[in-house]
């Protein structure tokens, strides 16, 4: 009778030790785009096949949610990230995370609203120029259902002269549009600390 090798008994029931992005991102619990940068910064390790695809082992990506992984207590402060552009939300929510922050994404006020009920973040990062319900209402309602100041905003926005009007509603930060990624992510981590 053969005797198996570890890891044997996931190869007979299909698993392989090895992951390709998708799988390794849905392993993980986060988009794609994320593991692609944390595999680029070498915060989780992979394998490149000559055709230049990358290739994840299980182990590697076990040991990484032991250390840090989504949904760890050890995971760092929630941010609740309300912007209506998708491209806006991936680079600032794989760039926190990459901090070690947790992200939330919300597409709109209201969407943004329900996620707070869900679970009250430790920052908000809320865009000003949205369809519907803007920034600025929103900012009204947190305040209005939490207290002013009891989860600190950081609001942002295209109109530069926003940045006085951010601080006289109880916004605890600003950062102008297109903004310098750097800045948003040091204000992020003055208000709340990963």
């Amino acid at each position: 009778m053969a005797t198996r090798e570890p890891g044997s008994r996931r190869a007979a029931a299909g698993e392989s030790d090895w992951l390709t992005l998708g799988h390794a991102a849905k392993f993980l619990g986060v988009a794609q785009s994320t593991i692609r940068k944390w595999s680029d910064v070498g915060r989780v390790p992979a394998f490149y096949t000559p055709g230049g695809h990358r290739r994840f082992k299980r182990g590697d990506l076990e040991a990484f949610l032991e250390r840090s992984g989504p949904g760890k207590p050890a995971r760092g402060p929630l941010v609740l990230l309300v912007d209506d552009d998708p491209q806006v939300r991936e680079v600032v929510r794989i760039n926190l995370e990459m901090e070690g922050y947790a992200v939330r994404e919300a597409a709109n006020a209201e969407d943004g609203l329900a996620a707070l009920e869900d679970e009250a973040p430790d920052l908000i990062l809320l865009d000003v120029m949205m369809p519907q319900v803007d920034g600025w209402e929103m900012l009204r309602r947190v305040q209005e259902r939490h207290g002013v100041g009891s989860i600190p905003v950081v609001m942002f926005s295209g109109q530069l002269d926003a940045g006085t009007e951010a601080a006289q509603r109880g916004a605890q930060g600003f950062v102008g549009k297109p903004f310098d990624l750097r800045a948003l992510i040091e204000q992020t981590k003055q208000i709340v600390p990963a």
